[in-house]
């Protein structure tokens, strides 16, 4: 209207005053700072529309920007002056549109916590360790052996291992490292003629017993000892001798060669006669010991003593519950013309022992000195491949630290060389 107004004075010849053009300007410029205001307010909100739709959700919400403080409605600004408003110029130049949904993302996934590879052992929960008197491999399992039994039979029920070595030159000696892990001393080196404690009995860095003689003092670690602080049992069961006996026993029952034994309270419940077998095989497995350690009179026939308890051991049910079944001689024979000497997987320097004389060095994993000879073990287990052969090298060192892992024990003295291997899924064959 005041377009109009003007157009009809300007045709008129009509000439407004000063004052009134002053006041029209005014007016004007009024206008002016309404209609900026109101566009600058629709640029932002364009701007902070356009950010929202291209980027992911933002990190964190901005407070609003406050609305205009005057009054004057805004003005229609059509489609005409809306598009210049939307320009990139709106948009802040360093605006993560593009970096944003790359840092938003979801993060590859941690690469799985590899677990421990299981050891192959089974569940053996009852050990029976038969040590027959002096033999070597041959007369024991091999051709030379005169009983069917030994020969045939028996090892058609398991698994032989054939390169299976004792550890030094007697029975008390190689009886008391397959129940300690402790090697010789010149006295149970010599199948201790005297029975005395070994003197001064103070322990080396490796677990060795120091000194010389045959009882070992109450502080040396035993497998005995390691079952019952794990609350676990353990039997001898030997022919022909039973309880604790007083005078000193013979060479032949190496429990007694161990104060840990020979002083506790349980010695004579623990250290029984052969005929207690039958009795305690009747038990339900729960009640039967972890670990039952058999040995015939020195008079009696292997294959007569294997004939006994062998098939006792197995219609028991602690056999049938996990039950293995371990068969060895404690030496090769030493007193005959040609005794085996021979020592496989590790041989070490026995601290208590005179150094030996140098030899040329091995060439496989058998020397001709410093071991009890070539014995062989069988074991008969349901965890076993009846009428199977093994041709690695094991020894009693070997049979310790096995029973050692198969409940969970530390392994002790020489069990614990590097070089000295337990059984693993390669001899438990049978897949349980």
């Amino acid at each position: 209207m005041a377009g109009a107004k003007g157009d009809k004075e300007e045709k008129s010849g009509f000439q407004p005053s000063p004052r009134a053009l002053g006041a029209a300007v005014l007016l004007m410029l009024a206008l002016g700072v309404i209609v900026g205001s109101a566009t600058n307010q629709i640029a932002r909100n364009a701007g902070a529309s356009t950010i929202l739709v291209e980027s992911p959700p933002p990190p964190a919400e901005e407070e609003p920007a406050p609305e205009p403080t005057s009054a004057a409605p805004e003005p229609e600004t059509g489609g005409e002056e809306a598009a210049p408003v939307a320009t990139p110029s709106a948009v802040p130049l360093e605006a993560p549109i593009v970096e944003e949904p790359i840092a938003s993302e979801p993060e590859a996934p941690a690469a799985p916590i590899e677990e421990e590879l299981p050891t192959g052992l089974p569940e053996v929960k009852h050990a029976f360790v038969i040590v027959l008197g002096p033999a070597g491999y041959e007369e024991t399992f091999g051709e030379t052996a005169a009983s069917p039994f030994l020969k045939e039979e028996l090892p058609a029920q398991g698994e032989l291992l054939s390169n299976y070595y004792a550890v030094a030159g007697s029975e008390p000696a190689n009886e008391i490292a397959l129940l300690s892990g402790q090697g010789p001393t010149p006295a149970t080196a010599a199948g201790c003629p005297t029975y005395g404690d070994v003197l001064p009995g103070t322990e080396n860095p490796e677990g060795q017993v120091s000194g010389d003689g045959c009882v070992y003092p109450a502080t040396t670690k035993t497998l005995m000892g390691q079952l019952s602080e794990a609350k676990l049992t353990w039997k001898a069961y030997r022919e022909g001798a039973e309880g604790c006996p007083n005078p000193p026993p013979d060479a032949t029952n190496p429990f007694l060669y161990f104060h840990g034994v020979l002083d506790s309270p349980e010695c004579a419940a623990t250290l029984v006669g052969l005929p207690q077998l039958a009795t305690d095989l009747k038990a339900p497995a729960d009640k039967f010991p972890a670990l039952a350690y058999l040995s015939p009179a020195p008079e009696t026939p292997a294959d007569k003593f294997l004939e006994l308890v062998v098939p006792q051991i197995k219609e028991s049910l602690a056999y049938k519950d996990g039950g293995m079944i371990a068969i060895t001689s404690s030496q090769a024979p030493q007193d005959v013309e040609a005794p085996d000497t021979s020592s496989c997987c590790v041989s070490p320097a026995f601290p208590n022992l005179p150094a030996p004389p140098a030899e040329a060095p091995a060439t496989g994993p058998v020397k001709p000195t410093g071991g009890g000879g070539r014995v062989g073990l069988l074991l008969i287990s349901p965890y076993i491949e009846p009428g199977t052969t093994s041709e690695t090298y094991f020894n009693h060192f070997s049979l310790l630290a096995t029973i050692e892992e198969l409940f969970g024990l530390e392994k002790l003295g020489y069990a614990a060389e590097p070089a000295i291997t337990g059984f693993d899924e390669s001899i438990f064959n049978a897949g349980g």
